[in-house]
């Protein structure tokens, strides 16, 4: 089942098209793509016992973020060993350094990224979707509480997020559009093996970022695991689970986005993201 945002209501993508869930359910759900996490067992009995009408056909530009209005953003950094050695770290985490994007950085997954600096950076995320409350979960049973995997970018301004002497990684990670996402939420049972999954991006046609999420230190089932010992995931929560190696800030010389450039993000069995960076409000730390 793939779960998108169609002009801000909850669909069905099939081979044929978009199908309005409201309609189709003659109201049992709602419109509000971010409310049907809260009733994932219910919807999922009734998917499974309905016969979709055909879809309509749709332009893929007007697909929103697939969960809007997420209660809670995890993300996960050093999260492959790769990134982890490009940014220096040699001894790899024990536990998963976690902070959170703030859901004013949400956004869809086709659109212009403004830039606040000229320190922008890209992350490629695989980004799991809760379905159902997780509190002090085996990693064993962590795909039972998994709604769905999407497409992500944890685009990050390197300026605020390593500003002395208290890094931001939060603030720094949270500008308008910089956390998209989709084009849709794909369920598990639709990926061969959702553990092993090819990620990347582009930066104007040039490959800069290639992997696989079963290179992942901390794998879903244990990020489920290790954050759901410490509070309770809720439905519609959002895990951005780490960037495999080729960021910009990682290079030498670094590398960082400029107005014009256009970002592609994909993972394999689930889509792409595409921004066009543009030219943002510009801003300044205590430090500059």
């Amino acid at each position: 089942m793939r779960i998108a945002n169609l002009t801000g209501r909850l669909v069905l993508v099939t081979d044929s098209g978009a199908v309005d869930v409201e309609q189709a359910s003659q109201g049992r759900f709602g419109s509000d793509p971010s409310a049907i996490y809260r009733c994932w067992s219910d919807f999922l009995d009734w998917v499974n016992s309905t016969t979709l009408p055909v879809g309509a056909p749709f332009e893929e530009t007007a697909l929103g973020a697939p969960v809007p209005v997420p209660g809670q953003i995890f993300a996960i950094g050093l999260n492959y060993k790769e990134h982890a050695l490009e940014s220096g770290i040699t001894d790899f985490p024990v536990e998963p350094p976690v902070f959170t994007k703030f859901r004013a950085a949400i956004a869809g997954p086709y659109g212009n990224l403004p830039l606040p600096t000229a320190t922008v950076d890209w992350e490629a995320e695989l980004v799991v979707v809760i379905g159902k409350e997780a509190h002090r979960v085996s990693a064993a049973d962590a795909w039972n509480h998994v709604a769905g995997l999407t497409v992500g970018q944890d685009y990050s301004d390197r300026t605020r997020q390593l500003v002395p002497p208290a890094p931001q990684f939060s603030l720094g990670k949270s500008f308008p559009g910089f956390a998209p996402a989709g084009p849709v939420v794909v369920t598990v049972d639709e990926l061969d093996n959702p553990d092993d999954l090819e990620i990347g991006c582009s930066v104007n046609g040039e490959q800069v970022q290639k992997g696989r999420t079963s290179d992942l230190i901390f794998s879903v089932p244990v990020l489920i695991e290790r954050l759901s010992a410490v509070l309770p995931l809720q439905p519609g929560d959002l895990v951005f689970t780490g960037t495999p190696s080729g960021v910009g800030g990682g290079r030498r010389p670094q590398r960082f986005l400029s107005p014009g450039d256009e970002v592609v993000t994909w993972i394999e069995g689930i889509g792409e993201l595409r921004q066009r960076c543009v030219p943002g409000i510009p801003h300044t730390t205590a430090s500059s």
